[in-house]
């Protein structure tokens, strides 16, 4: 979406409505960067066995939650009192969508957290924990790609993000081989795994939601819609 002429605005109530969009899409980015920092908190404190880090990532997702109701509140106020048209509708639709992605992303950290909790005492496999630490790094890669195409409105971005999920989906798909593939004998055993399992697919889905954001930054600005089909069978 092009930078606003502030000379072409006719009112002041509607150059207080742009005003507050470019406040909301601001909040937005920040949001972005709150959601980034739980995924370096609460990866490293997985690779780490670091409880309390672990228990901070928890802590502060109270953080994101707020940014994303308050976001959220202030659109609908702008819906309710304005009437957006065109590229204002879509800016304020994507941005509702946006928030929803990056909660969610905050939501999957505070699970990954948790798990940290769950995987002690016993040490990971150190093949485990290097497949996990790439898939931290991957996971970080993609939503600061997508938080950037978000921030500059430029969804040229798209095409990093889809290359970028394969890379994503061979580590997954790697982390389980490498999970299935040890000896797993007793009950204790079979817990690690599923817990190690969970942990790969809340990155995978990490994942997935930075490429929707990436999306909806397309939608944004030129108003082709991705649609999401369901896998096949």
């Amino acid at each position: 979406m092009p930078a606003r002429d502030p000379g072409a605005v006719p009112d002041t109530t509607r150059r207080g409505f742009f005003d507050e969009l470019e406040r909301l899409h601001l909040d937005v980015v920040h949001l972005g960067a709150l959601a980034l920092e739980a995924i370096h908190r609460g990866s490293d404190a997985l690779v780490r066995f670091d409880l309390a880090g672990a228990d901070e990532t928890v802590h502060r997702d109270a953080e994101l939650d707020q940014l994303s109701d308050a976001i959220e509140e202030r659109i609908y106020v702008l819906f309710a009192t304005q009437q957006p048209v065109a590229a204002d509708l879509r800016a304020m639709v994507t941005m509702l969508r946006v928030v929803h992605e990056l909660e969610r992303i905050g939501d999957y950290m505070v699970n990954i957290a948790k798990a940290t909790r769950r995987l002690q005492p016993e040490p990971l496999d150190p093949r485990v924990l290097g497949i996990l630490d790439r898939m931290h790094q991957q996971a970080a890669a993609q939503l600061a790609v997508a938080v950037d195409a978000f921030s500059a409105r430029d969804p040229a971005k798209m095409p990093d993000l889809s290359h970028m999920d394969d890379v994503m989906d061979d580590l997954t798909r790697d982390l389980f081989r490498t999970i299935f593939a040890a000896d797993r004998s007793g009950d204790d055993a079979i817990a690690r795994a599923v817990q190690l399992a969970l942990v790969g697919r809340y990155f995978e889905r990490i994942a997935d939601h930075a490429v929707n954001v990436g999306e909806r930054v397309d939608y944004m600005v030129t108003g082709n819609f991705h649609e999401h089909t369901s896998p096949a069978p």
